[in-house]
């Protein structure tokens, strides 16, 4: 069996010695697609094995086996010989595959996920040294397929600190949480339309895995899943976590959902669950904005995201749904339509407060969990604050959160009463009256005795940005409920 536990560490210092690899999104990058050929090619033994005609889309001279694997008779590819096949062979032909609208999901993925990759190595003898350490790994043993399962997480964790690459990570404390908290039932299909590398959908197939009984349940389960997600790599990243995790058919698309109308969809198109934490503060095209009736066309990813939610959750669906602050107090006038319709048109019962930097060191910016449901309009939502767990300034990737400091909340869930703390709210409902009335600024239940945090330049000015646009809305819109009271004609020509 391979030491798996040093096996990041052993692939990492023969890359260290490569010139062609710089930096942590680069190493990850370069395991990613070799990992992923690995798992394919052990997923091939087991199609094979149950279908006598099954053909691989791979090319031959291209499948793992026929060219990684060295059965140390020294007849193996290394060095200029390994470099040229990878560069000039194995890219060309994974990159041309040709894929037609009836290719099965599970050979199409090959193409997608190779669109994008890149070989950054240049030395082969050490290309060689790690595809011997990945070729070590015998995924065919149960015992040892679940161990890797696990590195893999360790692998996805340090893409929170690999550069831009970060923002495809949730914490899997939080997506375990919000799985549990939706509770997963046998025959229900579960969505997240930025999937990153599938930590919700993880999550998600960890808890329903409790529910299965018969040989009918395993093909609910198996089909359990659907996933969109714009980015090349962590698509990658998640395709071969699914295969990983035992689905064959990964429905997972390398897409981006902000691309269709939303008023398109019908209810082929909508899920019974939906789990996610949407691209916050990220740019879209202008033209992304036609694609949403326009009091919804914010120019936040997060708010698109909402509305894309929203549309595609099945009557008597539920949602978890990670939003940042500025969602919960922005009063400009497409968060406000948002806010609207979500509490006028589903059943926002929960908020999560979460305390800060659970997504350090990525960002620092503050996080919510919204829970909600298309069964009705919204009578009342709960608040509840989840503190810093004792012994704890803040989260980082030494000290992460873990599913247990959910435990006060997951405690309140089932029994929930109003709190208060040195006189600040901890927990409390408002009804959906109340909310109206402060103009949908739902910054409730918030944190008192935040110490300032200096936040990055970029996060920074998007906060000042999120918080100038509240308040030009709220000063607009008081203005004009001054000017309705006092009915002052302010186009007249001033002789009033």
């Amino acid at each position: 069996m391979a030491n798996i536990n040093n096996f990041v560490k052993r692939i990492r210092d023969i890359m260290r010695n490569d010139a062609g690899i710089n930096g942590d999104a680069q190493r990850i990058e370069q395991i990613a697609w070799m990992l992923f050929l690995k798992v394919y090619d052990s997923k091939e033994e087991e199609w094979e094995f149950d279908d006598d005609n099954y053909k691989s889309i791979i090319p031959d001279d291209c499948r793992w086996k026929n060219w990684a694997y060295d059965d140390k008779s020294g007849s193996a590819m290394t060095g200029d010989t390994l470099l040229n096949f990878v560069n000039n062979v194995l890219f060309v032909k994974l990159k041309s595959i040709i894929v037609a609208p009836d290719t099965p999901i599970k050979k199409a993925i090959v193409r997608t996920t190779f669109e994008d990759a890149n070989n950054y190595m240049k030395d082969g003898v050490l290309l060689r040294q790690v595809l011997n350490v990945i070729d070590e790994l015998d995924l065919g043993d149960y015992d040892e397929s679940h161990a890797f399962g696990e590195i893999y997480e360790s692998i996805l964790r340090e893409l929170q600190s690999a550069g831009s690459s970060g923002e495809f990570y949730t914490p899997r404390a939080v997506t375990d949480f919000m799985a549990k908290m939706i509770k997963p039932k046998i025959g229900e299909h579960v969505a997240d339309f930025a999937c990153g590398t599938g930590g919700f959908l993880t999550s998600w197939l960890k808890e329903l895995e409790k529910c299965k009984e018969t040989t009918e349940d395993q093909a609910e389960y198996d089909n359990s899943i659907f996933g969109i997600e714009k980015k090349q790599f962590p698509y990658m990243l998640c395709v071969t976590n699914m295969l990983l995790h035992g689905i064959d058919v990964p429905k997972i698309y390398h897409d981006n959902s902000l691309l269709k109308d939303v008023l398109d969809y019908t209810d082929d198109d909508k899920f019974e669950v939906v789990l996610m934490n949407p691209p916050y503060g990220g740019n879209e095209k202008i033209e992304v904005k036609n694609h949403f009736p326009s009091d919804l066309a914010s120019s936040e990813t997060a708010d698109l995201f909402m509305s894309v939610i929203m549309y595609r959750l099945k009557e008597n669906g539920r949602a978890a749904v990670i939003l940042p602050d500025g969602f919960l107090f922005g009063t400009d006038n497409a968060k406000v339509a948002i806010k609207k319709k979500l509490l006028s048109e589903f059943n926002l019962h929960t908020i999560i407060r979460m305390p800060h930097s659970v997504f350090a060191p990525y960002t620092s910016i503050t996080t919510n969990i919204l829970f909600f449901d298309n069964t009705q309009p919204t009578t009342e939502t709960w608040f509840y604050r989840l503190d810093m767990p004792d012994g704890y300034k803040n989260f980082s990737k030494t000290k992460p959160m873990k599913l247990e400091h959910f435990a006060p909340a997951m405690e309140w869930w089932d029994n929930r009463t109003e709190i208060a703390v040195d006189g600040f709210d901890k927990a409390k409902k408002y009804t959906a009256q109340e909310i109206a009335d402060k103009n949908y600024n739902i910054d409730l239940c918030g944190y008192p005795h935040e110490e300032e945090e200096i936040l990055p330049p970029k996060e920074l000015i998007q906060q000042y940005q999120e918080k100038r646009s509240s308040l030009n809305a709220d000063i607009d819109r008081i203005l004009d409920e001054i000017i309705d009271a006092l009915g002052v004609d302010i186009m007249g020509d001033g002789n009033e």
